[in-house]
């Protein structure tokens, strides 16, 4: 297809065994890593595979909304047969997310990212960079989630839980997360997630910590990040303005240094000033100007915008909003199998299913839609229009 997105086909979607891909990617880590010894009891009938299974099922299906109705849809045969168990009680389901750690799923996340190709939208004059943009995004916790702690959120009285993405722009595709509670630091996330040689993307947040520049350049990355428009701007040299940056928006461009004191004082920095489209950015990062141009460093930051249409997708469109667990581990488990299922969707169609195409995956997991009407009614909606997240 011409933008790049594969041609699903019915023998595609006989095939395509969600639960299974999971699980073949989840039994070659647990090759390599050690469970609980609780689950070498011969008495246990929940084991760790048919736990996260059942939870990854329930994520797919939209009318499951808590912890009691995945265990009830468990005594359902054909979601036995998917997942591989027997009827599950609440007492076992929810004692399995204590003996389970989280950095088994961010293992089998990281292999799935890595077999992600090229996204749709790549542009070529990217091609030459890992652009990485990174953010946080905040999950709601319930009142008897103490442990997510207290004052988050625009007025410092919500609880929550935030997931640290690093989203790798030209795969369209997330590609590093942390779990941690709602008023972790996402510029120490940031720090922490940090990769030699990637190019972190990030808005004003990330801009306004001076020291943050010097670290990412000090760890062999570099930075495209927005700043405040009050920020005190030293200029050390006026740059040229092509007639390929001034289409980009671009207004001005410099070497300069930020902070009004010397204790204050930045690294060596590129400003690109941007007006286009109604906005007004002031961008700086710490690129020569030899790997990437005033234009690009526009154009990158406008393609900052993906991660947050990604986190709408999960919260809207994947509908990942209630907690099936409620503990540490249970929550971190929950949002990275969000994670998987995302790079399983992408790696399947090619791209990530807006919310019509997903309604019919999951009429057709469901068994109320046929392969052939699911792919008849996918093809007809991407010749009508390209792929969006509405």
């Amino acid at each position: 297809m011409d933008d790049g997105k594969r041609a699903i086909t019915e023998k595609d979607l006989s095939n395509w065994k969600l639960i299974e891909s999971f699980q073949d990617a989840l039994a070659s880590v647990l090759e390599v890593n050690q469970l609980h010894r609780s689950f070498d009891d011969p008495e246990r009938l929940l084991t760790c595979s048919s736990y996260l299974s059942l939870l990854l099922f329930g994520l797919f299906n939209p009318v499951v909304e808590s912890m009691r109705a995945v265990c009830a849809i468990s005594s359902l045969k054909k979601v036995q047969a998917a997942v591989g168990t027997r009827k599950v009680s609440l007492g076992s389901f929810s004692e399995v997310q204590h003996l389970i750690e989280p950095d088994l799923l961010k293992q089998v996340f990281e292999r799935l990212v890595d077999q992600a190709p090229a996204g749709p939208k790549s542009d070529p004059r990217l091609a030459h960079l890992e652009l990485i943009a990174q953010d946080g995004s905040l999950w709601s916790a319930l009142p008897r989630m103490a442990w997510a702690e207290y004052g988050v959120g625009p007025k410092g009285t919500a609880t929550g839980v935030r997931m640290h993405l690093r989203f790798n722009i030209l795969k369209d595709c997330p590609s590093d997360a942390q779990i941690q509670i709602g008023k972790s630091s996402e510029t120490q996330a940031l720090r922490d997630m940090l990769v030699a040689g990637q190019t972190s993307v990030g808005d004003r947040l990330y801009g306004q910590d001076y020291q943050l520049f010097a670290e990412v350049e000090k760890a062999g990355a570099f930075f495209v990040f927005r700043i405040s428009d009050r920020a005190v701007i030293e200029v050390e040299e006026e740059l040229p303005v092509t007639a390929t940056d001034q289409a980009a928006g671009v207004v001005r461009h410099a070497w300069v240094y930020l902070g009004a004191t010397a204790k204050l004082r930045t690294i060596r920095l590129r400003l690109v000033e941007v007006k286009k489209d109604g906005q007004h950015l002031f961008i700086v990062t710490n690129h020569p100007v030899e790997t990437v141009s005033a234009g690009l460093v526009s154009l990158i930051y406008r393609r900052r915008w993906s991660i947050e249409l990604f986190f709408r997708w999960v919260k809207c469109i994947l509908g990942c909003r209630h907690f099936l667990a409620e503990s540490p581990k249970g929550v971190a488990i929950q949002l990275y199998l969000a994670l998987i299922a995302a790079v399983l969707l992408q790696l399947f169609l090619g791209h990530r299913p807006n919310k019509r195409t997903m309604e019919l995956l999951q009429f057709y997991m469901m068994g109320w839609a046929s392969a052939e009407e699911v792919v008849a009614l996918i093809q007809r909606q991407a010749k009508a229009k390209p792929t969006s997240s509405r």
